[in-house]
């Protein structure tokens, strides 16, 4: 069951305390957290901070005037981007940007930013009140400024919402509370929809910990002392078998919750044969027959074992493939990973949570951890979402395969994360070049070239290692620490042997998703509409690339 876990919180990165102090003198400090020494991205991240002479720490002179003070908030907000970046985000860093590199990236950097602020204790002094507020509001400001990319969809359907109407009523007399409604919009099904306006920080769903299904309820089933002598099994397993029998159980204390939940997932493993066919050529077709053949193994390992030894507790009728998919499904879609108040992470399932949709400007970007005092989830929003909007959560930073396979959507946008990889042998590193970052042990890849926003001769829009990988490969064989900066001394012969490579990998590619799909429009099921979207953006990739390669090829024919 490990996709689930992309629909977690990903706990932060950055350990240690952000602070801010205002002094007597009115110079206000703040003080960025530093990185962990366990980040795997540590020194690539170290490399871009001096790189480009960023800092953790920086000193605010309130009696400056107004554009000084904004300018150096400029520059810690580059330097809180560059603490927030994820593996994807820190590859496709050019040379001449300094950001946002993503929605999540951004609001994450802002709220570490927002989050010393919150904690300066201010004086009496009116003009540095002024000045301080001033940086403040300018951060809030950019914040705000991210729901204007916003793509919420507008309640067109009448759906009877009963259903998850008590269940929000039943949880509140539990201790839920809740700023959303269940609505159904165009094209995405449920979400969540603002009842009022919810401003930055505030809480939009507040879940108490006894009302998370996790594993902690595996222990008081009676299968569970079966389960827990039963060779090979994991807590994930149990879980799965655990909801494929709680989902029948007229007296179980969640059946308001299990009435919520579909009869029928439509992810990508429920795909069938004409979608499957469609898919050929792309990315996500393996991804979707090894996930499927995993599941299968693991049905047949377990349940006609099971029911044969046990039919009084796994009733051969609830544990069927139909039932065992459903259950799996229902994990990867909804299943969250959540530090509980005893400090424990435990993949859960978190009740109307589950219903909040996904976007790339999400509203909510952290809740992987219940609140110790009051002992419940508190969903807040990261940026404000007004009354009558869709109320969005962040499931990560996923590609489309992955949220096809498990969840089975395409978010609207251009999403960052939805990349190519590439499969290169690579030489030994070369120590004799004075470069920065490590690209010997780098997983190269692309992604739809409309991202770049470089204005440097030599880039392609495609991403700066990627290239100097490939300028090294032609030139000497040798791979080594290679530089964020292009090289000054661009052989015009290297770059169109360069660009040609390029070509010669991605023009079969495309041959390949090329080909017709002959199938009728007006009627197409759900699984085969969604694999040509999947399909159509790969090729909206691939043509990117090969329109970059040609631009270059051009420029350099006038050269």
């Amino acid at each position: 069951m490990e996709p689930a876990q992309s629909r977690c919180q990903e706990e932060e990165e950055i350990h240690m305390v952000a602070n801010g102090e205002l002094q007597r003198s009115g110079v206000l400090t703040l003080c960025l957290p530093f990185l962990d020494e366990k980040d795997p991205l540590l020194s690539e991240k170290k490399s871009l901070l001096h790189a480009r002479n960023l800092d953790f720490k920086y000193q605010f002179l309130l009696s400056s005037p107004r554009e000084q003070l904004l300018q150096l908030l400029d520059q810690i907000i580059q330097a809180a981007r560059i603490l927030h970046l994820n593996d994807v985000e820190i590859y496709f860093i050019e040379d001449d940007d300094v950001g946002p590199f993503s929605t999540v990236n951004e609001l994450k950097s802002l709220h570490s930013i927002l989050e010393i602020f919150n904690c300066v204790d201010l004086g009496v002094n009116y003009n540095e009140i002024e000045a301080f507020n001033e940086l403040l509001n300018a951060t809030i400001a950019r914040i705000n400024s991210v729901a204007h990319q916003s793509t919420n969809k507008i309640i067109t359907e009448e759906i009877d919402t009963t259903a998850e109407e008590l269940l929000l009523k039943c949880w509140q007399s539990q201790g839920a509370r809740s700023k959303v409604k269940i609505a159904h919009f165009e094209g995405a099904g449920r979400g969540a929809v603002a009842l009022e306006d919810i401003n930055i920080g505030e809480v939009a769903l507040e879940i108490p910990e006894s009302i998370i299904i996790s594993e902690d309820l595996l222990y008081k089933s009676d299968m569970f002392k079966v389960l827990e002598e039963w060779k090979g099994m994991t807590i994930d397993s149990m879980l799965l078998l655990w909801c494929m029998k709680e989902r029948y159980n007229l007296n179980s204390n969640f059946k308001d919750y299990f009435r919520t939940l579909p009869s029928v997932f439509k992810t990508g493993l429920s795909f069938g044969v004409d979608a499957l066919t469609v898919l050929h050529g792309t990315l996500v077709l393996e991804e979707l027959l090894l996930a499927k053949e995993h599941l299968r193994q693991q049905y047949e390992s377990l349940c006609p074992a099971l029911c044969a030894s046990y039919p009084d507790i796994f009733q051969p009728e609830l544990y069927t493939w139909d039932h065992y998919l459903w259950a799996c499904e229902l994990w990867y879609s909804n299943g969250m990973k959540v530090i509980f108040s005893d400090g424990k992470l435990r993949t859960c399932l978190v009740p109307i949570a589950g219903l909040l949709n996904h976007s790339l400007w999400p509203h909510i970007i952290n809740y992987g951890r219940v609140d110790s005092e009051t002992k419940s989830l508190k969903f807040q929003v990261a940026r404000q979402c007004k009354r009558g909007e869709q109320c969005y959560l962040s499931y990560g930073s996923l590609p489309g395969s992955h949220l096809v396979t498990f969840y089975g959507f395409l978010p609207n946008g251009d999403n960052p994360y939805d990349i190519i990889p590439l499969d290169f042998e690579t030489p030994e590193a070369n120590n004799s070049q004075s470069l920065t970052i490590e690209t010997s042990k780098m997983n190269h890849m692309v992604r739809g070239t409309w991202f770049s926003r470089s204005s440097k001769p030599y880039s392609y829009g495609l991403p700066p290692l990627l290239m100097n990988h490939l300028r090294s490969v032609l030139a000497s064989g040798n791979v080594g620490y290679l530089s964020l900066h292009p090289q000054e001394d661009v052989s015009v012969e290297n770059e169109r042997a360069l660009l040609e490579t390029l070509m010669s990998i991605f023009e079969p590619m495309m041959e390949v998703l090329q080909d017709s799909d002959d199938l009728n429009c007006e009627d197409l099921s759900w699984d085969v509409k969604l694999a040509l979207d999947y399909k159509d953006l790969q090729r909206r990739i691939i043509s990117s690339v090969l329109s970059s390669c040609a631009t270059g090829l051009e420029t350099l024919s006038c050269a």
